[in-house]
């Protein structure tokens, strides 16, 4: 049997020889005993070997773990980190493995020094006890973390503070920093450390960040343990600030402005001109910048359309002619579209036709544009144009073209294959046809486009049907639904 016993300063250094000397001479785990601190005598103990062979090549991730886990309070941890390092050459993936019981009890460790380091951090309160020259003044703190993390965390503080000397205090060891300088010593007790000036400005700045609003006792207690409130200056304040929350946010709700900020004025008022006649409409959407869209688009592209039309015609977005023209349905799609709806005797001029996204979006490959979809979110940001148009037109029938089209008024464009043709209404009981867009029939192989074209004009039709039977219903059965519309998939 082996003993190993590791110094108080300096621990993982020590350990990482040491350990780099048992693994070359192949001592096994269960032959050695590990301590920290004062060497005891043991009879029966044996030297530790000499390395043998090759140096030992560990994974940067076993080093990482290894720094955090010396530092745990757990007498096994020097143990369990050498019993997996030696598992390790036979399983060089151990480490990946998180169902492994020896992996994931280091790897608890690991995290809960790492915490204790974040919590020193967080609620180290130096003190100025003396001013050794004009510009190093010296400070002093005391900490009681949960681990010996010391060593781990002191370099933190001459990063932060290595402008002055000072030193910190642990029931384990203590830290000195000193013109420059780090240095560890043994702990030494709690000394006498007075209050400073900087006590007053602790409490005055924890009871101005104080919100009674957002008072959460167990949560602030989980962030802040009771262990450390005693060497926080601004604890002492934390029962009064409690026992007065309620009464404190009862005042902040009474003396609450009443009137909106003026952002939101801003936003209602804007939101309120834009129904109010085409032009303005116009004008606010051509101003849009709800989405990144309007930043590479020569401009918003409108719906048109009479103010009455009973039939609205939704698409996907503006393409190339119609970016540069202004106006929806201009293009090569829009084209196909027209020659489809004479044949069906659908009227262009009957409808109001627009788009669920309304600038172009696209990436450029030289001096051509090529159309890119929109994503969810930049259909949900031009929604509220569309929702606008709807409300202004109250059109009795949406023929929604395409997938973009169909996850603006639908919520989805899901299986649209299998939904085209179908109506569906939306939550004001306005009926949706879906059926395809113009510009997936021009990108379908001759052989296909036959068939799907096909279906795209008996849409049309039963859209022009409906155009044709609206007046007889309104005027027989008070604006309902022609009686072909009430069947899903036949209109």
């Amino acid at each position: 049997m082996r003993r190993v016993c590791l110094p108080e300063i300096g621990t993982f250094d020590a350990w990482r020889n040491e350990a780099r000397a048992l693994l070359g001479a192949g001592v096994p785990p269960e032959a050695v005993l590990w301590s920290r601190g004062e060497p005891e005598a043991d009879l029966f103990s044996e030297p530790l070997p000499t390395p043998e062979g090759a140096p030992v090549s560990v994974s940067k991730g076993f080093v990482e773990l290894a720094r955090l886990v010396v530092w745990h309070r757990d007498p096994e941890r020097f143990a369990r980190l050498y019993a997996l390092l030696w598992a390790l050459r036979g399983e060089r993936h151990l480490l990946e493995d998180r169902g492994d019981a020896r992996v994931d009890r280091l790897r608890k460790m690991a995290k809960d020094v790492s915490r204790d380091r974040h919590k020193m951090t967080a609620f180290v309160r130096f003190r100025e006890i003396d001013a050794l020259g004009a510009n190093r003044r010296r400070f002093a703190a005391w900490f009681e973390p949960t681990h010996p993390i010391l060593e781990l965390a002191a370099p933190f503080f001459a990063n932060r503070f290595g402008d002055m000397d000072w030193s910190i205090f642990t029931p384990d060891l203590s830290a000195h920093f000193e013109a420059g300088s780090l240095r560890f010593a043994p702990a030494v007790g709690r000394p006498e450390i007075g209050e400073d000036a900087a006590e007053d400005l602790w409490r005055t700045y924890f009871r101005n960040i104080f919100n009674p609003a957002r008072l959460k006792v167990k949560a602030m207690q989980a962030e802040m343990p009771l262990k450390y409130w005693r060497n926080l200056p601004e604890a002492a304040l934390i029962p009064e600030l409690i026992a007065g929350a309620q009464a404190r946010a009862e005042e902040m709700a009474r003396a609450a402005p009443t009137l909106p900020p003026l952002r939101a004025e801003r936003i209602l008022a804007r939101a309120a001109a834009v129904p109010v006649g085409r032009d303005g409409f116009v004008e606010a959407l051509h101003g849009c910048r709800r989405c990144p869209l309007w930043d590479g688009a020569t401009q918003a592209v409108p719906g048109e359309g009479p103010p009455d039309a009973r039939l609205m015609i939704v698409g996907e977005q503006p393409g190339d002619q119609e970016d540069l023209q202004g106006r929806p349905f201009v293009g090569p799609a829009g084209q196909l579209f027209g020659a489809v709806a004479a044949r069906v005797g659908l009227r262009r001029e009957q409808a109001y036709v627009t788009n669920a996204v309304k600038h172009f979006k696209f990436t450029p490959r030289g001096r051509r544009r090529l159309h890119q979809a929109p994503n969810a979110g930049e259909i949900q940001q031009c929604r509220w144009w569309l929702d606008l148009e709807r409300e202004r037109l109250r059109p009795a029938l949406i023929l929604a073209m395409g997938g973009t089209a169909a996850e603006s008024l639908t919520g989805s464009r899901a299986r649209l294959g299998e939904r085209r043709g179908s109506v569906e209404r939306l939550e004001d009981g306005t009926p949706v046809l879906l059926t395809w867009h113009p510009s997936y029939l021009l990108r379908l192989p001759d052989a296909q486009r036959g068939a799907a074209e096909a279906g795209f004009e008996a849409d049309l039709r039963q859209a022009a049907l409906w155009l044709r039977a609206l007046p007889r219903q309104e005027s027989e059965v008070g604006g309902a639904a022609p009686r072909a519309m009430r069947s899903p998939r036949d209109i």
